[in-house]
C-alpha cells in the first residue's frame, strides 16, 4: 500500500446534494441537461464547491517502454516511444494540438524510457530503462512500481503548485496494451481473448499471438487480483504505474482527473483497487475502441462522456472531453435562476 492512500477522502456528498438542488431552481425544467447536471454534481462533490472552477487544466503524458514488445506484439519497433516523446516535447502530436486548443499546459514525463532521453521540456524521472518482458519475468519489482507512482504524484504536485484545477493523464508506451489487457484479465479473470484489440493497428493473426503472449504472462506470472500493487508489477508498466500515481494524487488534492481510453482505465481501476475512495474522484473521458475498454469501465461501473470511435491515447480523448467539464461549471455559475429572471417555475402545480 502506498501512503499516500491515508490522505485520500470520499468525495463531498453534500456538497453534491446542493449542487443537485440548485440545479433545479435554474431556468430549465429539471434534469433537462442531462448528463451534464450530473457532471456539475460530481464537481461539486470533488471540490466540495457549489460553483467550481476547472480551469486552467493540466496535461500529464508519462512515457515508458515494455520489455514485452519484444514478443512482437506492436505494429510498431520500441524506439517509436523515445521518438513520439519527443514529438510531444516539440508540440507535433494529437495531444499538444488539442492541450493547445484548451488552454492546456502539456508536461511529458520519462518515467521508463529504454533510450537515454536529452530532449528539452521533458521531465527526466526514468526508474528503469523499460519493464522486463513479462512473459520471462516479473516486469518490475514492486519498489520500483511504488517509486513509478511516486513519479505521477509528483506531476500532480507541480502542476498543482503552477495553479491546476483539472488533471488531464496521458502515456505513451509501445505494448502497453499488451500490458494493460494482462492487468485487466488478471484484475478481473476474463479471458484474454476478450480483451485484445488492435492496439496500434495489429490484424487478427497478430491480435491472436498477442492473446496468446498475454495468457503465456499471466500464468507464468501468477499475479493475485487482489493484490494490485502485485499485478501492477508483475504484468504492468511503468507508465501506467505513473498514471496510478497521478490519480491517486488527483484525489488526495481534490481535484477532477478525466481519465482517457484503455491504458489509462487500467491505471484507474489500479488506483481504485488500492483506494476505493478515487473513483469518486474520477471523470471518464471517452469510449475506446478497444475491446477491453468496455470491459474495465463496466467494472468501474463507469459511463464515459464521448464516443468517437478513438484508439490513440496519449490523453487526446480526455482532452476532447474536458470542454464539457468547462460547460457544466458555466451552466451553474452563469444561468440565471427562475427567480433571477422573473419566469415561473410552475411550482406547486
Amino acid at each position: 500500500m502506498h501512503p499516500i492512500v491515508t490522505l485520500i477522502k470520499p468525495t463531498n456528498h453534500d456538497a453534491g446534494e446542493r449542487t443537485r438542488v440548485y440545479l433545479d431552481t435554474l431556468t430549465k425544467p429539471p434534469g433537462s441537461l442531462g448528463a451534464l447536471e450530473d457532471l456539475a454534481i460530481q464537481l461539486s462533490a470533488i471540490t466540495g464547491e457549489l460553483k467550481p472552477t476547472v480551469t486552467p487544466p493540466a496535461v500529464l503524458v508519462f512515457a515508458a517502454d515494455h520489455g514485452v514488445a519484444a514478443e512482437g506484439v506492436s505494429a510498431f519497433p520500441q524506439e517509436v516511444t523515445a521518438q513520439m516523446v519527443a514529438n510531444f516535447a516539440n508540440g507535433g502530436a494529437a495531444i499538444n494540438v488539442f492541450a493547445r486548443q484548451i488552454g492546456a499546459q502539456v508536461e511529458v514525463v520519462d518515467v521508463g524510457v529504454t533510450s537515454t532521453l536529452t530532449i528539452p521540456g521533458v521531465t527526466l524521472a526514468k526508474v528503469r530503462a523499460g519493464t522486463a518482458n513479462m512473459v520471462v519475468e516479473d516486469a518490475m519489482q514492486a519498489d520500483e512500481a511504488l517509486a513509478a507512482i511516486d513519479v505521477g504524484i509528483a506531476a500532480v504536485e507541480r502542476a498543482k503548485t503552477a495553479g491546476a484545477n483539472c488533471i488531464v493523464v496521458g502515456e505513451m508506451g509501445i505494448a502497453n496494451t499488451t500490458a494493460s489487457s494482462a492487468m485487466l484479465a488478471a484484475f478481473l479473470g476474463v479471458p484474454v481473448t476478450h480483451v485484445v484489440g488492435a492496439g496500434t493497428g495489429i490484424n487478427s493473426a497478430q491480435q491472436a499471438h498477442k492473446a496468446a503472449v498475454i495468457e503465456r504472462a499471466i500464468c507464468a506470472r501468477q499475479a493475485s487480483p487482489d493484490a494490485p500493487l502485485e499485478v501492477l508489477a508483475k504484468l504492468g508498466g511503468l507508465e501506467i504505474a505513473a498514471m496510478t500515481g497521478a490519480y491517486l494524487a488527483s484525489a488526495a488534492n481534490r481535484t477532477p482527473a478525466i481519465v482517457d481510453g484503455f491504458i489509462a482505465t487500467i491505471a484507474a481501476l489500479t488506483a481504485c483497487r488500492l483506494c476505493p475512495a478515487v473513483r469518486g474522484y474520477l471523470i471518464f473521458g471517452h469510449r475506446s475502441q478497444e475491446p477491453g475498454h468496455d470491459i474495465a469501465l463496466k467494472a468501474l461501473d463507469a459511463k464515459p462522456l464521448l464516443d468517437m470511435g478513438m484508439r490513440l491515447g496519449e490523453g487526446s480523448g480526455a482532452a476532447l472531453a474536458y470542454p464539457l467539464l468547462q460547460a457544466a461549471t458555466a451552466m451553474v455559475a452563469e444561468m440565471a435562476t427562475f427567480a433571477d429572471a422573473g419566469v415561473s417555475d410552475n411550482a406547486g402545480l
